[in-house]
């Protein structure tokens, strides 16, 4: 099955749990359409470059998935229509990296990186 990483905005005013479970939802949705998701993580609420629906932050999450292009499609679909989601992307890879997303890395360890190249 192709492999997908989605990035969703939910709206500054959630909770965190409320956000997660905003998650949980979509990753079900992709499940009883025969996906699955690898790996998701909450990144917390950010700064967006400009406003969105009057909003300023927002929460943000990543998915990786591994599902058929109908369950993807599905899921934006059901994001789109959500009231506390502003903003989706989903991105088609070849491949998921093995750890943490670049995000969720420490300044630090992102810095080295540079270095090396």
């Amino acid at each position: 099955m192709p492999l997908y990483e989605h990035v969703m905005i939910a709206r500054q005013d959630l909770s965190n749990t409320q956000a997660e479970s905003l998650i949980e939802h979509f990753s079900t949705v992709l499940a009883d359409n025969g996906g699955k998701v690898v790996e998701n993580e909450y990144w917390g609420v950010k700064t967006m470059a400009y406003k969105i629906n009057k909003n300023r932050k927002g929460h943000y999450a990543y998915l990786r998935s591994d599902a058929p292009a109908p369950a993807v499609q599905e899921m934006e679909r059901l994001m789109r229509l959500h009231e506390d989601v502003m903003r989706v992307l989903t991105i088609k890879v070849d491949a998921h990296e093995d750890g943490p997303s670049v995000q969720m890395q420490k300044r630090d360890e992102r810095d080295s990186r540079r270095e090396r190249r």
